[in-house]
Parts: structure tokens; sequence; C-alpha cells
């Protein structure tokens, strides 16, 4: 196995094209077509976990922060990043981030803290808007079923975990091809007609290339005619943050401790307590301040994420009560996500959970 083969399986969970245009995610560190020794998946990329990857033989280190965010001019071992880098190339280890391509994942880092803490009803809090398009196109019906299983392959009609597709036989009129061309023509009295399927597809925006290449590839005219819209839905399978319901309501300090005992956390910082039980919970791994708005909007009882500011606080309003557990915290479990996914996918061979210890920040 190649570390392209690894990253095709990696996409399937979390494709870069849903990541944020701020960041840097993918292949950092690396050649794709070297051969797999063994997978280590960790949180961050820091010098102990390269050395932990180097004592258990592993040459790929799945990680979900990125090593390199802003860029290197030098590489020079002046600070930890480039350290980690010519560590990891002079060990021959590549490195490879996912950051926010699976924080937008239906099946990344927020649904994995809505499965610790028991969540029901799961559902996004923010959808990506702009992801899903359109395609439009026409082709004879004898060759219909051919393509539009090839548009399947590619990914077309798949969206989360429902199915669209759809094409309807038409006749386009009559026309006169040019010289040389390989018309499909079925004949309705003495007028020469194409009998034509439309097909209409939905996909999302990362899967376009393979589409237009199945398109191109099983279509017989030389010039394919088709259209292709960006739809102005939200897309509800991709998107930051996810909010569920607790099996029953409860009292809000009940809820805190078993946030506590789940999350594996000693403090809570949290606006103040409303004096009445909650229900519905939105989860943001990560900073989420952001998504504010879109937990009360929600009308969440509680909106647990991290690196909320002081003045942030003010925002609950009392309609919400804002709980910061800590950036680490809350993505901590996304490693044995990777890990869990990575073995199913690849089973019988060598992923590693790091042991390596990353968070900076300490409580005493």
């Amino acid at each position: 196995m190649i570390i392209k083969e690894v990253i095709g399986h990696l996409e399937e969970l979390a494709p870069l094209g849903q990541a944020e245009d701020f960041d840097n995610v993918g292949l950092l560190v690396g050649d794709v077509n070297t051969p797999v020794t063994g997978i280590l998946v960790t949180l961050d990329t820091l010098e102990n976990v390269v050395d932990e990857a180097i004592s258990k033989n592993c040459n790929l280190i799945v990680s979900f922060h990125p090593i390199i965010f802003s860029g290197l001019k030098k590489i020079t071992g002046s600070n930890y990043v480039e350290r980690v880098v010519l560590k990891a190339i002079r060990h021959h280890i590549a490195i490879y981030s996912m950051h926010t391509a699976l924080d937008n994942s239906i099946q990344g880092v927020n649904a994995k803290i809505i499965d610790v803490l028991g969540l029901q009803d799961p559902r996004i809090l923010i959808p990506k808007k702009g992801t899903l398009k359109k395609l439009t196109t026409y082709i004879p019906h004898a060759n219909a079923e051919q393509l539009r299983h090839a548009l399947y392959q590619a990914g077309a009609g798949h969206i989360g975990n429902y199915s669209n597709c759809s094409f309807t036989l038409k006749g386009t009129g009559s026309y006169k091809p040019n010289e040389g061309s390989n018309p499909h023509l079925g004949e309705i009295g003495e007028t020469h007609y194409e009998q034509e399927s439309q097909i209409n597809i939905t996909y999302t925006k990362e899967k376009e290339s393979k589409i237009l290449a199945a398109l191109f590839t099983n279509h017989p005219y030389e010039e394919v005619a088709y259209e292709i819209q960006t739809l102005d839905n939200n897309n509800q399978f991709m998107g930051m943050g996810m909010y569920g319901n607790l099996e029953k309501p409860m009292p809000e300090e009940d809820f805190f401790e078993i946030v506590k005992k789940k999350m594996n956390v000693s403090c809570i910082r949290h606006s103040q307590f409303l004096g009445k039980n909650v229900h519905k919970i939105a989860v943001l791994g990560g900073s989420g301040s952001f998504a504010i708005s879109a937990a009360k909007a929600v009308n969440a009882d509680v909106f647990i994420t991290a690196d909320l500011k002081y003045h942030q606080f003010y925002e609950a309003e009392n309609k919400i009560i804002l709980a910061d557990i800590g950036h680490y915290e809350t993505e901590q479990f996304t490693k044995n996500l990777l890990v869990d996914y990575l073995t199913k996918k690849i089973p019988n061979f060598a992923v590693s959970l790091s042991e390596s210890l990353t968070n900076p920040i300490k409580y005493f």
C-alpha cells in the first residue's frame, strides 16, 4: 500500500474540497507514491509525535491540525514548526492533515462529540452554502443507462445518505448532423428525431472533475452539451458544528457533570445558568465563537465549544448557556475516530493511536 491509497480512504471521509479556504490540508510533507510501513494518528504533529512515529516504524502521520499553516520561507530549525518538518523529512516520514475538511464532515469531529455525549437526532448546526451543484445533459436513450451508472460511480447523485438522479425521454427535433459526426437517430413518420434522455444530477462541488471525466468518457457525442448550476440550497450533510437532543431533559448541573466525566475535563468555563432543564445541545469542536448565534437560532439550551473570550460570554443573553471546555478537550476524540475508520478501511494494517501528549495548556 502506498500513501496515495491511504489518502483515498481519508478523502472518502473528509474530501479536501470541503475544507475552509483559509486552511492548509492534505499531504504537507512526503511523496504520495511512498509505500506505507505504518500509520500514526495524532491531533497535532509535534517533535515527540515524530519520535513516536520513528519508534513505531510508522512513516505516515495522519494529523488533525496542520503543522504547516501559514507557509514557510525557510527551514532552519529555528522554531517548533521548522524542527518538526526537518525531522520528518530527515526520517522519510510523511505528514497528512485533515483539519476543517473533517470539521465539515457529517461523520467528523462534531459527530464524534455528539456520539461521546450520547445525543440523539444529530443535525448540522451551520450547513455549508455553495457546495451543491446540478448538471443537466442530454444523451441518446440507448446510452442513458451506461452514463447514469458511470456518473453514479463518480459520486454524482449522492448527497449524504440520499441519492438524486433523474432522467426523462424526450425528442429533440430534426437536425442536420455535421460531416463526420456519429449521430444516433430514431425515426418518427418521415421526420428524423434523435431519441434523447435528459439527465439531471446533483453532486457536491469537490466531485466535479471526476463527474465531468465520466460524462465525457461515456457520452457518444463528439461535443457534449451540458449545463452546470450552483444551487442556493444549504448542504444539510456538510458544515460546521452539530446539535442533538439528550434522551431526557435534565438539570443544568447534572448535564455539566456528565460533560466533565465523558469529555475528561476537570472544569468548565460557562455563562450563567438559567435555572431550567436542558435538552437540546449544540457542539462545535475547536474555536467556535462564530457559531454562538447559530446555536441560539436552533434554540439550543447549551452550546459546547472552546476558545471563548471574556466579552463573548455576554452573547448568551440569558437565552443559552455557553460552555467552553477547552480546545484540545473538544477535539481529543478525533484521533479515536480516525483510528477506528482507518482500521475498518484497511484491516490487518498497522494503524496506531498516538500516545504522545500534545495539549499545550495545563491546569493547576
